[in-house]
């Protein structure tokens, strides 16, 4: 039987390029690993994970599934389990901001235009992630706001360009997310985040006005 996604892996699949490879870096129980397998979109699955207990969850979830035979199981740190050019895109799920740029940090190939897809789903620190792929050359190819389990979540897909750009405050906390339906919801939650996060930024910096200007509903976030 295949297994039910939540709302953030769901919007993960639907951001991977069909008709070629796909890996699902960390795939834990496997749940996203066997939908893109038994979807039949793409010649060649791979699910990897740093620790032998879940890929044997994984590989327990796509025998239950049926599509066993369609996916390859590696066990290992990150991107070391591929090779460059071996897939079109490349799933990065359920890790933190950080740990996901230091995972592609630590695979050079796929900075390179040309390259694969990545799509990501951190699970803490949406902004840094987007100011990250922004000052190293990503261009965002989407940035879907979901919710999952009471809580919302960004799904990012990003390509390598080589332009490298220094975003705004309010780019990185908004992202494109206006451009979908749940947009005026993400950006509320962000935006409650900010008298916190307000207090520790000194008065009368460049920072401080920006995010004076979010609190006091100026058009600019959403843009």
């Amino acid at each position: 039987m295949l297994p039910t996604l939540d709302a953030r892996l769901t919007a993960a699949a639907e951001l991977v390029l069909p008709g070629k490879p796909v890996a699902d870096i960390g795939c834990d129980h496997g749940k996203l690993t066997a939908v893109l397998a038994a979807s039949g979109k793409y010649p060649r699955v791979i699910g990897s994970d740093l620790r032998p207990g879940p890929l044997a969850k994984a590989e327990q979830t796509l025998e239950h599934a049926g599509c066993k035979d369609r996916v390859e199981l590696r066990l290992g740190d990150g991107l070391s389990v591929l090779s460059a050019g071996e897939v079109g895109t490349i799933v990065l799920a359920g890790v933190s901001a950080q740990t996901t740029w230091e995972i592609i940090e630590q695979a050079p190939w796929v900075s390179q235009v040309g390259g694969p897809r990545l799509v990501m789903v951190p699970a803490t620190r949406h902004s840094e992630l987007r100011r990250w792929l922004w000052e190293h050359g990503f261009a965002l190819a989407a940035d879907r706001p979901v919710q999952a389990a009471g809580r919302w979540y960004a799904v990012m897909a990003a390509e390598y360009t080589g332009e490298v750009r220094t975003p705004t405050f309010a780019e990185c906390l908004f992202g494109r997310t206006a451009e979908w339906p749940e947009g005026a919801g993400y950006a509320a939650w962000q935006k409650a985040k900010l008298p916190r996060f307000r207090l520790g930024v000194p008065d009368g910096t460049e920072l401080a006005e920006e995010i004076d200007k979010l609190l006091d509903g100026s058009p600019s976030q959403t843009r």
